[in-house]
């Protein structure tokens, strides 16, 4: 596994805590006004925050900021990243940066709005890019450690400040969940017999599609051989085996723009009761709501290099919250050690 390009973790844990902190603030306030995060941001246009345009091209340019805090989330997980965006690609639906540090794919439609947010807190500034859909929900946050380049950040916000600085914020409609086909109108034999075809993981998608399922409930049709419920506290027996055994994994954190991976190892596990489980290391941090968990699966998918193993946890409405697999390189089969790993789990 390759060294991360940033080490510096007391750097790291005062920016980390302290993001932390501004984004619990930011939301325990929106939900208290009953407004959603970005319109929180707008309303401080001219305090600390400006609006962002040409998300695409602003997202190219982050590279110039050197190191800096990648922030994923949805409504149980947080995903953060140190490191550098480098290889940066963005179409008109999709978008990847690819580095051994900052991993993320990107779904363009759901980046709407974009602001330079700062805190003053206590003479230190805290400077971050934050993006959001068009409810006025985080879809992606870049927070600057000391290491940045501050003089960078300044520049992509003279560079890419909006024109219109007022503080309106119309939020749009969400669209229609999606329509799946009820348990009883799935044709159970040929799911089983298509999933049992797969040649690669992202194959997945293509077959729920194909039945017009959720991700959930083909979990819950498939059968014992390719999908088993575990007890509900597989997520911390995993990562604890996996930080004991020395275990690479990958770490997948996402909401509907943004999909955030951790590939490497997990050293420092953290628990308090039912409430959080956290991975704190100089490369990576996750805290995960386990209170929140309504089910938990290990999921089998055949693929050209062998059966794939994942570990995937959803909330209590079926929505998925995060996935762990094990490291591996492509064309490679699957560690036994992770195999073993996810052998050692209680199913439900």
């Amino acid at each position: 596994m390759s060294t991360p390009v940033y080490d510096d973790s007391t750097d790291l844990t005062r920016t980390n805590l302290k993001c932390q902190e501004l984004d619990a603030d930011a939301r325990r306030l929106a939900r208290k006004l009953g407004i959603s995060e970005a319109e929180l941001a707008a309303r401080r246009i001219g305090e600390g925050v400006v609006r962002l345009e040409r998300t695409d091209e602003l997202l190219k340019a982050v590279h110039s900021l050197g190191i800096v805090l990648a922030v994923t989330r949805n409504d149980h997980v947080v995903h953060e990243k140190p490191g550098r965006y480098a290889n940066v690609t963005i179409g008109p639906e999709r978008g990847i940066v690819l580095n051994q540090d900052i991993d993320l794919r990107l779904t363009m439609f759901h980046w709407r709005h974009a602001f330079a947010v700062t805190y003053d807190h206590l003479s230190t500034v805290y400077s971050s890019l934050q993006f959001f859909d068009s409810q006025g929900n985080a879809v992606h946050k870049i927070w600057m450690p000391e290491a940045s380049d501050h003089l960078a950040y300044q520049d992509i916000v003279a560079r890419f400040s909006d024109r219109v600085q007022d503080q309106a914020f119309k939020s749009e409609p969400s669209g229609e969940p999606p329509n799946f086909k009820p348990d009883d109108h799935i044709d159970r034999n040929a799911l089983h017999e298509q999933w049992a075809a797969l040649h690669d993981t992202h194959d997945f998608n293509g077959l729920l599609k194909a039945f017009n399922i959720g991700r959930h409930q083909a979990l819950r049709l498939i059968g014992r051989d390719f999908a088993q419920r575990l007890r509900q506290d597989a997520a911390l027996q995993v990562l604890l085996s996996a930080a004991a055994t020395e275990t690479p994994v990958i770490v997948f954190v996402g909401n509907a723009g943004c999909l955030q991976i951790h590939t490497g190892p997990v050293m420092n596990v953290t628990f308090s009761g039912s409430r959080w489980l956290r991975v704190v290391d100089p490369s990576f941090r996750m805290s995960l709501h386990q209170d929140r968990i309504g089910s938990s699966w290990v999921v089998r998918k055949p693929t050209r290099d062998g059966v794939l193993t994942s570990l995937e946890i959803f909330d209590r409405s079926g929505q998925l919250m995060v996935q762990f697999f094990g490291a591996r390189e492509p064309g490679t089969l699957e560690r036994q050690t992770w195999r073993n790993i996810l052998s050692e789990l209680t199913i439900q």
